[in-house]
């Protein structure tokens, strides 16, 4: 290990990051094989086997994982080693993941993007929408907004706030169908669903509406989606404040029912103890999501 070839780190690094060696291949500027001979060599002088074939694709071992992280910091030590070398040390560039769900996504990523590209324009931001829990640990993304606490010990996690939901409809929905206060006013009223499995009804009627089936007038697990039904007129439906506020055309209704509130979590890999670009943005969504405006 103390002759450690940096070439065949590289190779494990790209490898690593594009799952493919042909890929991997392109961005070094080699050939498949001799790339290939690469990541065979780091393996047999470190004795573990790195990578496993999955198809074409190049799946990350265990073991792999565990040493990603450190050659991660390694690339990343170099790099600022040649920016420091050439005067650049404080440039920050490169390109950071962000996944978060589908409303956040589209409705309050957008500005703080916005703003960091103006203040950090050598940083692109990539935004990952979806409703599952990204696996931060296998690098699907570099940064995650979630709405519950993570569990895995190897993230870094910070408590941004505690958001809030109310319920709204349309304009014209409350035309047609008078302003709804209370939970006895809602029980024959039109609803948009969110599944057709139960759960949705579950929760609804945990938060004390007593509704059943037949008061959805449609469905949509897609939470834009799902808004987007509600604004056409289709029925009531929850969201958060901040994005129901600036929507035009809505009316919170159910008024005497409590919010609903769920957290808003901020969590990274460790990597982002060693990479000033992901430092960066983690700050950046950190101050953007704490304004409730």
């Amino acid at each position: 290990m103390d002759n450690l070839d940096w070439n065949q780190l590289k190779a494990f690094l790209q490898t690593a990051q594009t799952g493919s060696l042909s890929a991997a291949a392109r961005k070094l500027g080699l050939t498949q094989p001799t790339l290939s001979r690469q990541v065979a060599a780091i393996e047999q002088q470190m004795g573990v086997t790195l990578f496993e074939r999955v198809g074409k694709a190049m799946v990350l071992t265990p073991t792999g994982l565990d040493l990603l992280e450190h050659a991660r910091a390694m690339g990343a030590a170099a790099e600022a080693l040649g920016l420091a070398a050439s005067g650049r040390s404080q440039a920050v560039g490169g390109v950071v993941s962000v996944s978060a769900t589908d409303a956040v996504a589209a409705y309050m990523l957008p500005p703080i993007v916005q703003r960091l590209r103006a203040q950090e324009p050598g940083i692109a931001i990539e935004v990952i929408s979806s409703n599952a829990l990204s696996d931060l640990l296998r690098r699907e993304a570099d940064i995650a907004i979630r709405h519950v606490q993570p569990e895995q010990p190897d993230l870094i996690a910070r408590l941004i706030r505690e958001a809030q939901a109310y319920f709204y409809a349309s304009e014209d929905w409350v035309q047609a169908h008078g302003h709804p206060r209370n939970a006895q006013e809602a029980a024959r009223l039109p609803f948009v669903g969110s599944d057709r499995n139960g759960q949705y009804l579950a929760y609804l009627r945990q938060h004390g509406l007593n509704l059943s089936e037949d008061n959805f007038s449609c469905y949509s697990d897609h939470t834009v989606a799902h808004w987007a039904l509600v604004c056409q007129g289709m029925g009531i439906g929850a969201m958060m404040t901040e994005i129901a506020r600036k929507t035009p055309g809505m009316v919170r209704v159910l008024d005497d029912l409590p919010p609903v509130r769920f957290p808003i979590w901020l969590v990274s890999h460790r990597e982002l103890r060693t990479s000033r670009r992901i430092r960066v943005v983690f700050e950046a969504l950190a101050e953007g999501l704490l304004d409730e405006n």
